[in-house]
């Protein structure tokens, strides 16, 4: 098989583990060159996502996946065989992305894979700059975003997102174990439990969600604001994620985490509903 096909290959698998991904009406949007490196970045969080949460495997055999990920990424970098990270190569050298995001993201499913039950708020946003932060950083790169701004809407898009997804997958997280609830608010309102059931389940989990839920509206205002600044590059994809992703942050609120709870979900016409009406194609 020649490089070419090889790359090509490459794309096509980074197409379609992206096109699993709730972002994917935003990557959508981009021209062709930034669309399919959008595609190779998002693909590869699918997939090593994919590989921490794996319930199948065991837990030594979804370290060396991750481990070989790593590798791949040195190697890409180091001008050897890429491996599974050739669907990131025309990416890297298109837009100059860092090797060290690569890296983050890899380190925030080690965090998963590890275990994470009511961390401490300074390990939780590690944990939000890793898998968030960490993509939003490569993601303004390919958007043509200046340092400055492109780091800050990083930041604060990164955080805001990340903290949306703790507070609508409560359940989900809990039937594998992992429970994001910061131990410093759920001290606070007298949960002791580790265990996450438990403590999604117990009287005041509502109180610790709506300060989570401030925190992430917090990061949206600031998002929001650098985004209406219009800073140079592609702001169509972040000016959707942001705007969907706040209202459904603003339906969780309306309804409350007291259980039972109802996932909420962005869906696709209400994403193009928002490409419509509020011009993100600028």
């Amino acid at each position: 098989m020649t490089l070419t096909a090889s790359r090509q290959d490459a794309s096509a698998s980074a197409a379609q583990a992206a096109s699993g991904s709730s972002f994917y009406a935003g990557m959508k949007v981009l021209p062709k060159p930034e669309r399919e490196a959008m595609f190779a970045v998002y693909g590869f969080c699918r997939i090593v996502d994919d590989i921490a949460d794996d319930q199948t495997l065991p837990i030594p055999d979804q370290r060396v996946a991750l481990d070989a990920w790593r590798a791949d990424i040195e190697a890409l970098y180091a001008g050897g065989d890429p491996g599974q990270a050739a669907m990131l190569s025309d990416a890297v050298s298109r837009y100059g992305l860092d090797k060290a995001d690569f890296l983050a993201v890899i380190d925030g499913m080690q965090m998963d894979l590890e275990g994470i039950v009511r961390p401490d708020l300074e390990t939780l946003y590690l944990y939000c700059d890793r898998v968030a932060v960490a993509v939003g950083r490569l993601s303004v790169k390919v958007f043509g975003m200046p340092d400055a701004p492109g780091e800050a809407l990083a930041h604060h898009l990164g955080r805001a997102l990340q903290l949306t997804n703790v507070l609508r997958d409560l359940d989900e997280d809990a039937d594998i174990g992992r429970l994001y609830l910061p131990d410093e608010l759920l001290t606070e309102a007298e949960i002791a439990a580790r265990d996450p059931h438990e403590a999604i389940n117990a009287q005041g989990v509502d109180a610790v969600c709506r300060q989570l839920a401030e925190t992430a509206q917090g990061h949206y205002r600031e998002a929001n604001r650098i985004l209406t600044a219009r800073p140079p590059g592609r702001l169509a994809a972040p000016r959707l994620m942001e705007a969907a992703y706040a209202g459904l942050l603003r339906q969780m609120q309306a309804r409350g985490w007291a259980p039972p709870r109802t996932r909420v979900k962005v869906k696709k016409a209400a994403l193009i509903w928002l490409l419509l009406t509020q011009g993100l194609f600028g």
